[in-house]
């Protein structure tokens, strides 16, 4: 789950992780008013929605008059915003946040995420503040330095240190941005994020450290059990809609750009299916994980699903048959055909337990557009192929 740049700085605050001060707006005329609140000369006009790169697609204007707020809080509420991390289709904005100005003297990225591969949060800094920071890591991976913390011990002084020296701050400010680092730390750590972001974190002309940016995701395991209160900060209209469905049955679903979907029980199988599909010469249109007890109606509802996706041309039904019998997942096929009008082609690959029996099944109810599969090889290239035909 991800949340908007000033959710994230509502967290930073309760942690004390100094941000600029600022407020969210809907409208125009909000967007001025909270702009007379903060007082001051210069504000700053931010496009709030779920992805990075909004200053470089014009999501991020400065105003120096009331009258330049208006003006880019009206161009950008109600844009679509195209940038690299939202596709091309880009995304609406329907919230600015309004932040005072701020006296950079420096700029520097700082984030803390899960190293998959070392099990541990793995806390990131460097000297290319405002940059992507994905090109900065390909281009010049040495301006990266990195600390791995222990969840065990925690962020300790020498953690912060680290980064510190590796930025090259002076004696004076190393002290400060230890502080402002535990800070964050903190915030990651009890909230159960995956990923916090602060892109650029500034220093000022007066020495402080501050968060001009905010980016906080989290682990949706977590939510809303441990955490009710991140869970209020949902927004449902930046999320993929057919995915929020999905989740309300228990299928782990993710839309992908293809024209093959899949269904498939398992992640690493449905991982497994995708690869293969691409290996064909096909492109997935979804990841969906119907689980190990897939049922008649989960599988009629992963069809409801998928068949939402106007891309999806055939569908590829890969199930391993260990927990929920080969033969059961058979008759939920065909009960799903009943219960969701199934107009394109289905190619069926089902192996483990009763998978003849279920082989039968599927012969015998003889429905055009049902095809089975021998093995996953198999399966791949029918479903490819079928997506490719009905294409034509």
């Amino acid at each position: 789950m991800n949340i908007h740049e000033y959710q994230a700085k509502d967290v930073f605050r309760k942690y004390n992780v100094s941000v600029p001060r600022g407020y969210v707006a809907t409208s125009v005329k909000e967007a001025v008013e909270h702009a007379k609140h903060l007082g001051g000369s210069v504000w700053v006009v931010k496009a709030q929605i779920h992805a990075g790169g909004r200053g470089l697609a014009g999501g991020v204007k400065l105003a120096r008059s009331l009258d330049e707020v208006a003006v880019h809080a009206g161009d950008i509420l109600g844009m679509t915003l195209v940038t690299h991390q939202t596709g091309p289709k880009g995304k609406k904005v329907h919230k600015v946040y309004i932040e005072e100005g701020a006296q950079i003297a420096k700029e520097f990225y700082l984030s803390i995420l899960l190293d998959r591969a070392l099990e541990l949060p793995v806390m990131m800094t460097s000297t290319e503040g405002g940059m992507d920071i994905e090109l900065v890591a390909k281009n010049t991976p040495e301006k990266i330095i990195k600390t791995t913390i222990d969840p065990a011990i925690g962020f300790q002084g020498f953690h912060g240190r680290k980064l510190a020296f590796g930025l090259g701050l002076p004696k004076e400010d190393i002290g400060k941005f230890v502080n402002f680092a535990s800070a964050l730390y903190r915030a990651y750590i009890e909230n159960d994020a995956e990923m916090v972001e602060i892109n650029p974190l500034i220093q000022t002309k007066h020495g402080d450290f501050l968060a001009l940016d905010g980016k906080m995701g989290f682990d949706d395991n977590a939510i809303p059990l441990r955490h009710p209160q991140i869970e209020e900060m949902r927004d449902f209209s930046e999320e993929e809609p057919s995915e929020t469905e999905a989740k309300k049955y228990g299928l782990s679903y993710v839309k992908l750009d293809g024209s093959v979907g899949c269904m498939v029980n398992g992640a690493g199988l449905a991982m497994a299916t995708m690869d293969i599909i691409k290996h064909e010469g096909g492109e997935p249109a979804n990841f969906l994980d119907v689980g190990g007890g897939a049922n008649p109606q989960t599988v009629a509802k992963g069809f409801e699903i998928i068949l939402k996706d106007p891309n999806v041309k055939s569908i590829f039904v890969n199930i391993f048959g260990g927990i929920v019998r080969c033969d059961r997942i058979a008759n939920g096929i065909l009960e799903a055909t009943k219960l969701v009008d199934v107009n394109i082609p289905v190619i069926v690959r089902l192996d483990g337990t009763n998978a003849k029996e279920a082989s039968e099944i599927l012969k015998n109810a003889n429905i055009s557009n049902v095809i089975t599969a021998f093995d996953l090889s198999d399966g791949a290239k029918k479903a490819v192929l079928a997506s490719l035909e009905t294409n034509v």
